[in-house]
């Protein structure tokens, strides 16, 4: 079967979320069994209004240049298909003879592979539909790791070694400081701050994850405890910390704010943190929330996560040139004491809308802090060491007066 291809990028950015566009077209312009390649302008939403960019004669300068281009370089979206959506979907994609559908994203995008898939087998149109991963979230079933999430882990690890060493110097003014890092139901991403520790009194001194619920009551003794053992409490927290009931710690509850599922944006729970210590315990507090720039910081971005996230691509579209169809791409990492990891795929009913949270081996017992099993994870994906930082604030001259 041959036809046209057409690609587009979906949900949250990432920094190496063009690098995997890269390896899409590197080898879908290689392929005997694509015609024509078009990119979808913003993702489904692209599809549906039928604006594509012509990405057929793309030069080699122009993947090249992607490999070092941050974000969606087509411009993503986040708009769930309905099933009022599957008479236009099928319209357009016969207009233009589309034959494979390659979409990049992470849960929701997985649906909506599942969508397309069905809709085209209904009508009896033949199209491969594959789901390539990236998400800085990490939690997508089936795959070691997801594309993205290793650029996130080194941007939040270089966040917390960074602050962390202001928060020393600065220990007998500023007492505590809480990180804020994304993650709404998984905290891959927080977790990933403790690459900053190299001593046991290094930051962050604490790491609370929506896995493990919170109280406000816990925090406060949790931070005076560091605080009373460490002198000053380098925090690290995930914008999506829950308590006890399920509920959010803090989200907005502004209608604008509200995504397509009708979730409240997250983030300013480091803020409601801070106040409490103040407020609590009367120690100076600050936060960081870095916000976006966590994951789409290309100048941070991981050496190993922008190859595999390259390999990702190519790997979508061999499984669709080969006749794979409602499948995702997925990373295995092989046995042995060496990083390696190898691609493969699993079927998207097995991804799409399911998300994988830290396991429980991954967290110690006092759910404050995380195990050497995930620091031994999560290394590998980060690529260069971390830098090694010098502190010169302890006294070797004796007093004279």
């Amino acid at each position: 079967m041959s036809g046209t291809l057409v690609v587009g990028q979906s949900g949250g950015s990432t920094a190496t979320l063009s690098n995997t566009l890269a390896g899409v077209l590197a080898a879908a312009l290689q392929s005997d069994a694509v015609d024509t390649v078009y990119g979808m302008c913003n993702g489904i939403e692209g599809l549906l209004h039928e604006q594509f960019v012509d990405l057929t004669n793309a030069p080699a300068r122009l993947l090249d240049a992607l490999r070092q281009t941050p974000s969606a370089a087509l411009g993503s979206c986040r708009y769930g298909l309905t099933e009022s959506d599957a008479e236009r979907v099928l319209e357009v994609l016969k207009a233009h003879d589309v034959r494979y559908f390659i979409y990049i994203g992470g849960n929701g995008s997985a649906l909506t592979v599942q969508a397309v898939n069905r809709w085209a087998q209904a009508s009896s149109y033949d199209l491969n539909a594959i789901a390539v991963p990236k998400t800085i979230d990490n939690d997508l079933w089936g795959t070691d790791h997801t594309p993205g999430y290793g650029s996130a882990a080194r941007f939040a690890a270089l966040a917390a070694l960074d602050g962390g060493a202001d928060s020393w110097a600065l220990r007998t003014h500023d007492h505590v400081k809480i990180l804020e890092t994304f993650g709404r139901n998984t905290g891959w991403v927080t977790a990933a701050t403790a690459l900053a520790k190299r001593e046991e009194a290094d930051p962050p001194h604490l790491i609370f994850v929506p896995e493990r619920p919170l109280t406000q009551e816990r925090f406060l003794q949790e931070v005076q405890a560091a605080y009373d053992r460490f002198g000053y409490v380098h925090v690290a927290v995930c914008e999506g910390l829950r308590r006890p009931d399920g509920e959010l710690l803090f989200a907005s509850d502004r209608a604008v704010d509200r995504d397509v599922f009708g979730r409240g944006q997250l983030g300013g729970v480091s803020t409601l943190l801070a106040e409490l210590v103040a407020n609590e315990l009367g120690l100076k507090s600050r936060t960081d929330k870095p916000g976006t720039m966590q994951r789409a910081c290309m100048s941070l971005a991981s050496s190993v996560d922008l190859e595999e996230s390259y390999r990702v691509g190519k790997a979508g579209v061999t499984a669709a040139a080969s006749g794979a169809t409602a499948k995702m791409i997925t990373l295995e990492r092989e046995p042995g004491p060496e990083y390696a990891v190898t691609t493969s795929l699993i079927a998207v009913d097995d991804v799409a809308g399911k998300e994988r949270p830290l396991p429980e081996a991954y967290l110690n017992e006092a759910g404050n802090y995380v195990t050497t099993a995930f620091l031994d994870y999560v290394r590998p994906l980060i690529g260069a060491p971390l830098p090694e930082y010098v502190r010169l604030g302890t006294p070797t001259v004796s007093k004279q007066a």
